[in-house]
């Protein structure tokens, strides 16, 4: 075909009015295939038969009539003939229609295309509408069921199929009581079809028409009797989906229609062209399956399953894959954090380990510091117990003991031997080496108390009046005591270092507590030295650092470390009347 300086007019003609779904979704596939190719350079015309309604001949004549008017100056190339009725139209009626344009058919079989005796040049796409198909699949869906009804209406058409499927169906029919409801009325076919037992299979044809002569739409029909009906029912058509049906082997009238369009394409083309088989599938209607109690996984492979319920995973794959993402990307960085927290409280730990030997060192160069006074304070007790005994030994070689005197010297001999025992502990505590922190909660008035009393022979021997201002409650913190020990260990001796320059009645250190804001505590320990000077207050918690001459620069850095420790601050000052001040705040332990 060759078409010089226009554009290609194709011309589709249905067989019924512009409400039968089947050709109507078929010719507008044919339409949008044909306008999305050639970017709609082409001419498409459309024309209703209503041959359901008006199945005269002299409705038919008639309309011969018009087009052939219609079209006398506007012949279409190609004319699409859907549905048996418009080719059997078009080819009686080609001549003043359409006399050079080339048919294309589509719709019905190749037997049928066979009994219309088609001219040669007359092609299509062919459908076989197979009912044995659909039948197997109904067996495979109702393995038990017993009864077949096939149900057509009393149209030409119905007719025609009716006496198809008894034909199809002959061998298949034997293995089931097999029934045709046919010549009924609508209420007719909805009444039995209710009465129907449910092991029964329900083959539904087409019903254009009832025996009362009232005219329908096919599908209008099927969903009426599938309202009520008391089996499952199938049939060949696509359009009955979503109608009651089950579902059946159909060509899709979309595939059709593209199937048409691509014909006609080549036609315009100039290419040589036959008919050829437009493409069947198996489709169901899912929710018909639920209703029945249909298993899925009898149909067969490759069935389209319509209005099946998306799973969890295909309606939210793409919420769900995100937030794998997301879960696995936090599951990382938990872990990834995770590995650093292990990693943090293993350096902890280490921390703590380092941080024990240190104060051990610490604990050690403080007991061999104050090991004068010690063995001074030690001396005093043991001193008076020899006193003590030799007294006794003299009053018992008396002839008349005074006992009451002997046993006041028993007493005074326990409590120096009590003394001993507190000084000898304090050294133990300070040479013991832990392995691990003793968190407890103490009164810190308590644990400054004792610290001065270990420190109280140092400073008698270093002429430095020590005084106790301690708040009077107490004052809970959570620690390690001997480490906070350690630490008024550490600023005390070092006050009194500050003040060797100083007169003799001069030297005072001074140890106080108070509470401090936020709930926490403060220890102070002020003495009447030189002071620090102001460009070192910052400096000296730093390791290593040291204004003595014999220094090791590490007690304050220690004391600092310990403190942080257990969550306080440590800072220094000076007083305005001379002298520096060290202050420590701890938090207070839950109820203080």
């Amino acid at each position: 075909m060759e078409i010089v300086g226009r554009v290609p007019r194709v011309l589709i003609l249905y067989p019924y009015d512009e409400r039968i779904a089947a050709t109507t979704e078929a010719g507008e596939a044919v339409r949008t295939r044909l306008l999305d190719v050639t970017g709609g350079k082409i001419d498409l015309f459309s024309e209703f038969l209503d041959l359901s309604r008006f199945p005269e001949r002299e409705h038919l004549q008639r309309m011969a009539r018009y087009l052939s008017a219609k079209y006398a100056d506007r012949q279409p190339d190609v004319v699409i003939a859907l549905g048996e009725e418009s080719a059997r139209f078009i080819v009686r009626n080609r001549g003043g229609l359409a006399d050079h344009a080339r048919i294309i058919f589509g719709g019905f079989s190749r037997a049928t295309a066979n009994d219309l005796k088609l001219p040669s040049d007359v092609i299509g796409a062919v459908s076989e509408f197979d009912i044995l198909k659909t039948a197997e699949l109904a067996r495979r869906l109702q393995p038990e069921a017993r009864h077949l009804y096939i149900i057509g209406g009393s149209a030409d058409f119905d007719r025609a199929w009716l006496a198809t499927a008894r034909t199809d169906l002959a061998a298949f029919s034997k293995d089931y009581e097999t029934t045709y409801l046919e010549d009924l009325t609508i209420d007719e076919f909805t009444r039995r079809a209710a009465e129907l037992p449910r092991d029964s299979i329900v083959l539904a044809l087409t019903i254009f028409k009832d025996s009362s002569g009232r005219n329908f739409i096919p599908r209008e029909a099927i969903r009426q009797i599938a309202q009520t009906a008391g089996a499952p029912i199938y049939g060949p058509y696509p359009t009955y989906i979503n109608y009651g049906v089950v579902g059946g082997n159909v060509v899709t009238f979309s595939s059709l229609g593209t199937t048409i369009a691509d014909l006609v394409l080549d036609v315009i083309a100039g290419k040589e062209v036959s008919s050829v088989d437009s493409p069947q599938t198996y489709v169901v209607d899912a929710r018909q399956l639920r209703r029945w109690g249909l298993s899925a996984a009898d149909l067969p492979p490759g069935t389209v399953q319509m209005f099946k319920e998306k799973t969890f995973w295909e309606q939210y794959r793409y919420v769900i894959v995100a937030a794998l993402a997301v879960i696995t990307a936090q599951g990382v960085v938990i872990a990834g954090l995770l590995v650093e927290r292990r990693r943090r409280r293993k350096a902890q730990v280490e921390s703590h380990h380092r941080l024990l030997e240190v104060v051990h060192l610490n604990q050690s160069a403080t007991a061999g510091a104050l090991s004068a006074s010690i063995a001074h304070e030690l001396n005093q007790p043991l001193g008076a117990i020899r006193s003590n005994a030799e007294a006794a030994a003299v009053i018992l070689r008396s002839k008349t003991p005074d006992l009451k005197l002997i046993e006041q010297i028993l007493v005074d001999i326990q409590d120096d031997d009590q003394r001993a025992h507190d000084v000898i502990s304090q050294m133990r505590s300070l040479l013991k080496k832990r392995g691990d922190i003793d968190c407890q909660t103490f009164d810190l008035n308590d644990v400054a108390a004792n610290a001065i009393k270990i420190l109280h022979g140092e400073a008698l021997r270093r002429g430095v009046a020590v005084r106790a201002n301690p708040l009077p409650r107490k004052l809970p913190v959570r620690a390690d005591k001997v480490h906070v020990q350690q630490v008024i260990l550490n600023l005390a001796t070092n006050a009194m270092d500050a003040m060797l320059d100083v007169a003799a009645c001069d030297r005072r250190l001074i140890v106080e507590t108070a509470l401090a804001r936020g709930s926490k505590v403060e220890l102070s320990i002020s003495d009447t030295g030189r002071g620090i000077p102001d460009s070192q207050l910052t400096s000296v918690f730093e390791p290593f650092f040291t204004t003595k001459p014999t220094g090791t620069g590490l007690g304050l850095s220690i004391a600092r470390a310990i403190v942080e420790t257990y969550g306080g601050k440590i800072w220094a000052g000076n007083r305005p009347e001379g002298g520096a001040v060290f202050r420590v705040v701890l938090p207070l332990a839950r109820g203080g």
